[in-house]
């Protein structure tokens, strides 16, 4: 497995854990896991960069609508919840990725 299957990966995964295990220490390493995974990763293309910020926005707001479903609605909206704030730390390091090479543009 690459670096770009096991970030993720791991986000899922701990995010699914936050949903059941309390611990106020969750949103810390969920955003822990997206910078490393964005600084490690640095993702170039700018079509993958635009996606991850409109993932980042618009998971919570389709995590809320699932709070309708009996049952495991809670769940899965805490879930996706956790998810995005991993998402939200790639998102932030893929910004700051990018307005560093603005800034400070690599020579040719």
């Amino acid at each position: 497995m690459s670096f770009n299957q096991i970030m993720p990966a791991l986000g899922i995964l701990v995010a699914i854990i936050s949903a059941f295990v309390p611990l106020e220490w969750w949103p810390l390493i969920l955003l822990l896991i997206g910078l490393v995974h964005g600084f490690g990763g640095q993702e170039k293309d700018p079509v993958i960069i635009v996606s991850v910020v409109l993932a980042a926005i618009a998971f919570p707001t389709i995590a809320d609508s699932l709070n309708a479903i009996p049952m495991i609605g809670a769940h899965l909206d805490t879930i996706i919840d956790n998810f995005a704030i991993a998402i939200g730390g790639y998102a932030i390091a893929l910004l700051v990725l990018d307005l560093k090479d603005r800034i400070m543009p690599a020579e040719a």
